[in-house]
């Protein structure tokens, strides 16, 4: 890419720790959750697609969250595998602007798909009875587009700007992927700038679908608070509730990581906030809208049998 300083041919991923009996430990669990996840998420968009009663603009975004999920994990983790047993540490100048352009397609996707995914709360809690109507077939394919195409437009800009920094120094990043604040950090030359396009991606992908849900969310509130029954109010409620659940997760991870000023990162500290949301989020997923739905519990077992 143009601009880019190609004296770093490749960079050594530090990982979590030398220790091999350690490595081996971390090996093992990082291969159980992602097989978790590959089980959890593909069940969960086969159930969708085969079961009647789940083909519904709910589980269709729902489906779509369980795709990205797969395919996020599976930018991570058997990077992480290889690095855990191997002693060759090293990713190569290529994989690593392949690994952090699809890492940020996926992460600023399912921001926007979660933003949709409030306004379809919204749209069901407030017009029950035209629902079906209102999330319309094009809008809810227009919604999906949309999500898939912005996360494809905003990591393009993002990667072609880190990437175009200058990497004239050190080549070891002290983290299990390549990340956005370890790679800055390893930048020199760093200028006004590309910090304005640190603080737009982070407004348009992170503070304004936040603020969006937040909104979506506060009106659901008011609604709910109108019903007069308590078991109404907690019908409609629960609804929301796999959906409020999933949003605070991610969204309270990436927030913490990235909104914070870059004087206050702490690269160790946040290897655990990044591994939760790169490695452990995709397989809590499922079981968030799984556990809590009986819709999804029942086509299971009727798949089951």
């Amino acid at each position: 890419m143009e601009g880019a300083n190609h004296t770093v041919t490749q960079f050594i991923l530090v990982g979590f720790t030398t220790d091999p009996v350690v490595q081996m430990v971390l090996f093992v669990l990082f291969l159980g959750t992602y097989s978790v996840t590959l089980v959890g998420n593909t069940t969960l968009m086969v159930l969708i697609c085969k079961e009647s009663r789940l083909q519904t603009p709910m589980y269709f975004f729902i489906g779509n969250l369980s795709f990205l999920d797969l395919w996020y994990s599976s930018v991570y983790t058997p990077k992480i595998l290889v690095t855990c047993i191997s002693e060759d540490k090293s990713i190569s100048f290529a994989g690593c602007v392949a690994q952090f352009f699809f890492s940020a397609w996926l992460t600023y996707s399912e921001c926007f798909l979660l933003a949709a995914m409030a306004y379809d709360r919204y749209v069901a809690i407030s017009k029950p009875l035209f629902y079906s109507q209102t999330m319309s077939i094009k809008l809810i394919a227009f919604l999906v587009v949309a999500s898939y195409l912005g996360g494809f437009i905003n990591s393009s800009f993002i990667t072609k700007s880190t990437f175009a920094l200058k990497f004239c120094g050190d080549n070891i990043i002290d983290d299990f992927f390549c990340d956005l604040p370890p790679l800055v950090k390893l930048a020199c030359g760093r200028n006004d700038g590309y910090q304005a396009v640190l603080y737009f991606i982070l407004a348009s992908n992170v503070i304004i679908p936040t603020v969006f849900i937040l909104a979506s969310y506060f009106f659901i509130i008011i609604i709910i608070s109108r019903i007069r029954s308590t078991q109404g109010r907690l019908k409609a409620f629960s609804t929301c509730s796999s959906h409020l659940i999933s949003v605070t997760l991610y969204y309270g991870s990436i927030l913490y990581t990235y909104a914070r000023p870059q004087s206050s990162y702490s690269l160790h500290r946040d290897k655990i906030t990044s591994t939760f949301y790169t490695v452990v989020f995709p397989m809590l997923n499922p079981m968030i809208y799984s556990l809590r739905n009986k819709d999804v519990k029942e086509a299971f077992y009727k798949f089951l049998k």
